[in-house]
């Protein structure tokens, strides 16, 4: 009697109820092959894993993979019952033809025997849709009860940072170190508008790390500031899982979690309101990415995409801007400026309008755009201008500057400390409810314009304040025609 050679195949899924263990199987299918005459040269082991899909399932790839060798080392593939194989009816057919019809392999159940002939085919395709059937039956099943207890309030997902299963079938339980972090990211983004990438390049530069202990990014800080477990919500149905694609809000399951809160609920709902508010469409960078402070306001007068800004080093450091669709193939017009004209050409619109009191501006609902919060920008500058003080006068008391250069530095300090501090109080006027007046948006310009013309505020600081009343800059080299587009949003009160 010739000697036949096999494959064994053993899986058990994460829900089947009515599945051998792995040790079990594996005695079936050993006593099988003996009664039988075959020699099983390898057992391949997938524990865990659901049927449904064969590209899920890497030791099924391998073994499939090892059966259509040009050598052919086996004869067949034996598992205790089709459904070990495969769930899904048109995958099974798939791969059992290819086996038998191309490299004469035979996938056999040692439970599930089939008679010869064509009644024997009839009888293997009623038995893979029934198990195909069982397990869609049981996918619903299971889908259902995960929905009620996600009503119930029931935790069954990978805790986020913050939070640890600590038990199983329990609610996660509060990490201290980790939830401190959490806070930080919080506060620091309700209390100090601060922007997803400036939280994550702070987190970084004090070594934090996530929960998968990684540095962190804009969209890891973007999860953590959405995720309503920090407020003690349970949050059900967000993605599908196939596809990773986020369903609609409508079809999420909220409600009321049984594991403890790091931060209140009042402190989450600052936090949605501000995501809200500032919602900018996918692809925009932060202002602290930018290599100059106009970067992001120009765009292309052809397409209309952005011009990024390129810089250049010779006997002055200068920028260029030339269009993103250009350089990716998409804009046909190949329009550029240099900083060097852009930088006056914008200076000297702003003091048009400021002294012909002639600007053409739209309106703005706070909600729809994103909005800058202009107080908190100058109060920033106050600090730094503080700091500034400090610094001086460590000079002089160590002997690096004399009393003439500390007396003059002095006075440079304190001028801009006046400036701000003017600007600081004209920004807590208690805007109109109505929609703004002439004045009220001129006056506006004027604080921007002597911020921008100030050599001690930062590039970031001046692009942030011009994105307070600029919507967009474009410039006509043919032409030689600068067009500012302004725009008017009401400071939350």
């Amino acid at each position: 009697m010739e000697t036949k050679y096999c494959y064994g195949y053993v899986r058990v899924s994460t829900s089947g109820q009515e599945e051998l263990s792995p040790d079990s199987q594996t005695a079936l299918l050993k006593e099988y092959a003996k009664k039988n005459g075959m020699v099983i040269l390898k057992i391949f082991y997938e524990l865990g894993i659901s049927g449904r899909k064969a590209d899920k399932r890497p030791e099924f790839q391998k073994m499939i993979a090892l059966a259509k060798s040009d050598d052919h080392p086996v004869d067949y593939i034996v598992v205790w019952k089709f459904s070990r194989f495969a769930r899904n009816q048109e995958e099974s057919i798939v791969y059992k033809s290819l086996l038998k019809k191309k490299h004469n392999v035979e996938v056999v159940s040692v439970s599930e025997p089939i008679i010869d002939g064509p009644f024997g085919s009839l009888i293997e395709r009623i038995i893979e849709w029934m198990d195909e059937y069982y397990s869609v039956r049981l996918s619903g099943e299971v889908t259902r009860g995960m929905t009620e207890k996600a009503k119930r309030g029931g935790y069954q997902a990978r805790p986020p940072l913050g939070y640890r299963i600590q038990e199983h079938g329990k609610p996660p339980v509060i990490v201290p170190e980790e939830a401190e972090i959490v806070k930080l990211i919080f506060n620091k983004y309700v209390n100090e508008h601060i922007g997803f990438f400036d939280i994550a390049r702070y987190l970084n530069l004090h070594g934090f790390k996530t929960s998968h202990n990684k540095p962190f990014e804009r969209r890891s800080i973007e999860y953590i500031l959405q995720n309503p477990t920090y407020c003690g919500m349970v949050r059900w149905n967000r993605v599908i899982n196939e596809t990773k694609e986020i369903r609609p809000e409508s079809e999420w399951i909220i409600s009321d979690g049984q594991h403890p809160a790091i931060i209140s609920k009042e402190l989450f709902e600052q936090a949605q309101a501000r995501r809200k508010s500032e919602y900018r469409p996918s692809g925009t960078r932060p202002s602290s990415t930018y290599k100059h402070w106009l970067s992001g306001l120009v765009k292309c007068p052809v397409c209309g995409r952005t011009m990024v800004s390129k810089r250049v080093a010779g006997s002055k450091v200068y920028s260029y801007f030339t269009c993103y669709g250009y350089s990716k193939g998409k804009c046909l017009a190949k329009t550029s400026v240099s900083s060097l004209k852009l930088e006056p050409a914008v200076l000297a619109s702003l003091k048009e309008v400021l002294d012909t009191g002639n600007i053409v501006y739209r309106y703005v609902n706070p909600v729809q755009t994103q909005t800058v919060d202009l107080s908190a920008i100058i109060m920033d500058q106050l600090k730094k201008n503080a700091e500034k003080f400090d610094r001086i006068k460590e000079a002089y008391r160590n002997g690096v500057d004399t009393l003439e250069e500390y007396q003059e530095n002095k006075k440079l300090v304190q001028r801009e400390k006046e400036l701000l501090e003017k600007q600081l109080e004209e920004c807590r006027v208690e805007e109109p409810e109505e929609d703004p007046s002439k004045a009220a948006m001129l006056e506006r310009v004027r604080n921007v314009y002597e911020i921008i013309c100030s050599d001690t505020v930062d590039n970031v600081t001046k692009n942030e304040i011009l994105k307070n009343i600029i919507d967009k800059i474009v410039y006509n080299r043919e032409k030689d025609e600068l067009k500012v587009y302004y725009y008017y949003t009401p400071q939350p009160q």
